[in-house]
């Protein structure tokens, strides 16, 4: 079945596209692409993101995403081409007790012709869990090794870890967002800081970087998530965090989260912070376990949550579960998400 994912995610950078052939037993990546979002887009996208706004700003611009999730598709891809999509929208809040994402999927179906499974999050919510981290369950079907423990990390606005032993059993997974990724770095040097050339020139305060690393959060035991709303633009404000300091506090954070894992042989690295150069140095140099890249396995490190939520899309199009309890905290698994037709 050909199946699309839209996403984009907390560094509100533009919409990832993924065009995927999935069946029960395979998953091949067809198409991928970015497509950025308009300046002014993304600076209101960031104005209502964990921030008192107007209901009607809200409502305006969820149909006007929607919109833009259908462009994006379409300069990728002729929507005729798909089946199905599967659209995580732009969140805009996330809590333990509830979640928000915007984008109509009544919009992408509407202007696509294609039925769109969207709002995944609630369901698990609903069952007790965290809404989050869903990706564990992609982790899982491409990562998994009979002999290697491995671990997937995904450095994105937030990183999170999915923790994979050898032969694991979906029961076996452990996941959780360890901190913040690229997304106080972003805030301090927007729209980023290219092969980290910033914090590479910077000097870490040591002090302010072993106090932010007591945050009781680091030692919490999982499942935990975390996001915008502990480290926005406020938050770098507050401490007074400089780039080189966040830079190290989220190497720091995730080298935490990996040492609890000390029979760990591989972390394999996607998302946008593989574009960091000297971040992806300093990573290697703080865990122990040898690091690769999801691309050295066959996984485009731009591409994979795009076609996590293609995947989730294509469970839910078959009425099987698509949340690890063990991941998100739920009581069961949970079918995710709800169907626009066109």
């Amino acid at each position: 079945m050909r199946v699309a994912g839209l996403i984009s995610g907390t560094s509100v950078d533009g919409i990832d596209v993924a065009v995927c052939d999935i069946g029960d037993d395979a998953i091949t990546l067809v198409k991928t692409a970015t497509v950025p979002y308009p300046a002014q887009v993304r600076q209101s996208i960031l104005a209502v993101s964990n921030a008192q706004a107007h209901v009607g700003e809200i409502s305006r611009l969820n149909f006007a995403i929607g919109g833009l999730f259908a462009e994006a598709l379409m300069h990728v891809a002729d929507p005729a081409s798909v089946e199905l999509i599967g659209s995580h929208g732009q969140t805009i809040y996330h809590h333990r007790e509830s979640t928000l994402q915007i984008g109509e999927a009544a919009v992408i179906a509407e202007r696509t012709g294609r039925p769109v499974v969207a709002d995944f999050r609630a369901a698990d919510m609903a069952a007790g869990g965290r809404g989050a981290p869903l990706v564990p369950f992609l982790d899982y079907r491409l990562f998994r090794d009979a002999r290697r423990n491995r671990i997937a990390l995904n450095i994105g606005g937030i990183a999170n870890i999915t923790v994979i032993p050898a032969g694991a059993r979906p029961e076996d997974v452990v996941a959780f967002d360890t901190g913040p990724g690229n997304m106080i770095m972003d805030a301090l040097a927007p729209p980023f800081d290219r092969d980290g050339e910033k914090a590479r020139a910077g000097r870490v305060n040591e002090r302010l970087l072993a106090e932010l690393l007591r945050d009781p959060y680091y030692s919490q035991a999982p499942p935990k998530a975390t996001g915008r709303e502990q480290y926005d633009a406020e938050f770098a404000v507050r401490t007074e965090i400089d780039i080189a300091t966040a830079a190290e506090l989220t190497v720091g954070t995730i080298a935490l989260a990996v040492q609890k894992y000390p029979a760990t042989d591989e972390v394999i690295v996607s998302g946008g912070g593989v574009h960091n150069g000297f971040l992806m140095e300093r990573l290697r140099a703080s865990v122990k376990p040898n690091v690769i890249t999801s691309a050295e396995l066959g996984v485009d490190i731009d591409a994979k949550e795009a076609i996590l939520f293609a995947l989730l899309a294509y469970e839910t199009w078959h009425r099987r579960a698509g949340n690890l309890p063990s991941a998100t905290g739920a009581a069961r698994g949970k079918i995710l998400g709800k169907i626009s037709w066109p």
